[in-house]
C-alpha cells in the first residue's frame, strides 16, 4: 500500500524551493506508539537522545534551554504532562526503522531526483513533545518532510531570502560557529505561513526555511524524513567559502550572484577537503 497520496503532484512546482502539503497512510504504524518509542529511545546511543523543558520561547538562547529533571524513558512515558520535547535523531540506526526511513522515501525520490540529483545522507528523526510545548525559531540542512503521527501542531514556516537571515548567519552556520536556533524578530510574523497538521497530515520544509512550531492540547509524535541533495550539499560548500573569504575582509555576493564564482569557489572547497582528508 502506498504511503504518500500523490507525491509527485503535490511536490510539483514547489520542490525544492517552496513548502509542500502532503497526505500520508502512516500514523497508524505501531513504530510509532509510545510504547515503541521507548524501546527505541533505550537502544538509539544516548548522542542521539536530545531533550528539554517545552515550555520555551519562540525567541529561546540555546545556551539557557532548561532541563527538565527527567530521564529519557520517564520523558516518553510522561509526555502527556511532563511539559517536554524530545528529538530521537539518526533513527535510522535501529533497522526497523530504517525500514520505513526507506519505505518513506522511495515514494518521494522520483520528484526529488528530478529536481535535484540522487537523495544523499538520508537520516530519520522523531519527535516527541508534550501539549502546548514550542519548537524555537531555527532552521535545519536538510530537505524535510514532516509526518504528523499522533496529536496536533502548529508549523509556522518563514521565507529563506536573507530578510529572515542573513548571508553572515547562513555561513556561520555552516562554518560551525553558530547554532540552528535563531533570533527571531516581531516583524517577521508577517512573513510566515502557519500550517496545522493533524495525524496522515505531512509538509515539506525547505532546507534551511526557517521555521517554529507550537503544539496543540495533546502530546504529539511527528516523524521528518531527510535527505541531503548535490544543491544543498554544493549550497553549505559555498556558504563555508564565503565564510572564509569574509573572514579576510572580502564582501562575498550571495549564492547564485555570480554562478561562474559559486562552481569555482565550491571546487576549490571540495579540493581542499580532500587534501585535508586525503584516505578519508
Amino acid at each position: 500500500m502506498a504511503i504518500f497520496e500523490s507525491p509527485a503532484a503535490a511536490l510539483s512546482g514547489r520542490y525544492p524551493q517552496e513548502p509542500a502539503r502532503l497526505r500520508h497512510a502512516f500514523s497508524n504504524d505501531p513504530l510509532f506508539s509510545l510504547e515503541a518509542l521507548v524501546a527505541l529511545a533505550k537502544e538509539l546511543p544516548q548522542s542521539s537522545v536530545e531533550y528539554n523543558a517545552g515550555d520555551v520561547s519562540v525567541d529561546q538562547d540555546p545556551s539557557r534551554t532548561p532541563s527538565n529533571g527527567l530521564s529519557i524513558e520517564e520523558t516518553v512515558r510522561r509526555i502527556k504532562d511532563c511539559r517536554s520535547w524530545m528529538a530521537l535523531k539518526n533513527v535510522e540506526q535501529v533497522p526497523a526503522y530504517k525500514v520505513a526511513l526507506e519505505r518513506c522515501l522511495a515514494e518521494i525520490e522520483e520528484s526529488a531526483r528530478a529536481a535535484t540529483g540522487p537523495m544523499e545522507k538520508k537520516l530519520g528523526f522523531i519527535f516527541i513533545s508534550s501539549p502546548g510545548s514550542v519548537t524555537p525559531f531555527h532552521m535545519d540542512p536538510e530537505h524535510n518532510i514532516l509526518m504528523q503521527m499522533k496529536g496536533t501542531k502548529r508549523f509556522h514556516i518563514f521565507p529563506t531570502d536573507k530578510g529572515v537571515v542573513s548571508d553572515e548567519q547562513h555561513e556561520l552556520y555552516h562554518a560551525g560557529e553558530a547554532h540552528r536556533n535563531l533570533k527571531h524578530r516581531p516583524e517577521f510574523d508577517s512573513l510566515a505561513v502557519a500550517h496545522d497538521l493533524h495525524p496522515g497530515d505531512a509538509l515539506y520544509v525547505p532546507v534551511k526555511a526557517p521555521h517554529w512550531v507550537k503544539n496543540g492540547p495533546e502530546p504529539s509524535v511527528s516523524f521528518s524524513i531527510t535527505w541531503r541533495s548535490r544543491w544543498s550539499l554544493d549550497e553549505a560548500r559555498l556558504r563555508i567559502a564565503n565564510h572564509w573569504v569574509r573572514e579576510r575582509g572580502g564582501d562575498p555576493p550571495p549564492p547564485g550572484a555570480a554562478p561562474l564564482r559559486d562552481k569555482a569557489l565550491v571546487f576549490a572547497h571540495k579540493a581542499a577537503t580532500k587534501l585535508a582528508r586525503p584516505f578519508g
